[in-house]
């Protein structure tokens, strides 16, 4: 892990890998929150896609990155896992790049 740790902070100092890097974090947010939300509950992919009505296979594809949820869908997760959805915006803080 440590050789692309290293290798992501070194191609970090190009412009456009970074945008790109940053730009994906939001979804990384969101695929992260449904796990540890569910986890959290205690409750399988079978057990939350019964509390929703979304299909498991669904599920699984929000886990793994492969689809993107609609708010719509965000919210009905978050009422099968017990509990709320909330979104923020927050500022964005300048980024100090070396060259």
């Amino acid at each position: 892990m440590l050789c692309l740790d290293h290798t992501i902070t070194k191609k970090m100092r190009e412009p456009s890998f970074a945008a790109e890097w940053d730009s994906l974090e939001p979804e990384e947010q969101i695929v992260r929150a449904i796990i540890e939300g569910r986890e959290e509950r205690h409750l399988t992919q079978n057990q939350l896609a019964d509390a929703t009505g979304i299909h498991q296979t669904n599920i699984s594809k929000l886990e793994s990155g492969t689809a993107n949820p609609s708010l719509r869908t965000l919210k009905r997760l978050a009422a099968g896992m017990g509990m709320r959805l909330k979104l923020e915006f927050v500022p964005v803080q300048p980024k100090n790049r070396t060259r």
